[in-house]
């Protein structure tokens, strides 16, 4: 499978258990919950190793403003799952309320969708470089 196949599955996969994890966390079976969102990590960790070699086909400095833009989105999005990871144990020690969780959980998962959205932006605007 070519980097662009692999990296295209894995970032659906990761939206899809985003959306199982928050589903699962809303019915709060918290089993299933914990469950999505390691799936969900390991495969956006995945779909950024893959991210990095569809970078090297393309010339994405040729995009223009839009791959300082993304790159900088991006590194924010991954850094935002840090909030839901250290929140979730805390909410479910009883050390911290919900609503704090919930928020920083839908925060990171936008800020993936807008990741992905400039993402393929920034692939639309670049040329390929290697066939």
């Amino acid at each position: 499978m070519s980097p662009e196949a692999s990296f295209l599955s894995l970032l659906g996969a990761t939206i899809v258990f985003l959306s199982l994890a928050a589903w699962n966390g809303r019915k709060r079976r918290i089993p299933l919950h914990l469950v999505f969102v390691a799936c969900s990590l390991v495969s956006l960790g995945t779909a950024i190793v893959f991210a990095l070699r569809v970078g090297e086909r393309y010339d994405l400095a040729a995009a223009g403003l839009i791959t300082p833009v993304h790159l900088t989105l991006a590194r924010i999005a991954t850094a935002s799952y840090l909030g839901p990871l250290i929140t979730g144990p805390l909410v479910l020690a009883g050390r911290l309320r919900g609503p704090v969780h919930h928020r920083l959980a839908w925060l990171a998962f936008g800020l993936t969708v807008a990741a992905t959205i400039t993402g393929a932006w920034m692939l639309l605007a670049a040329p390929r470089i290697v066939v």
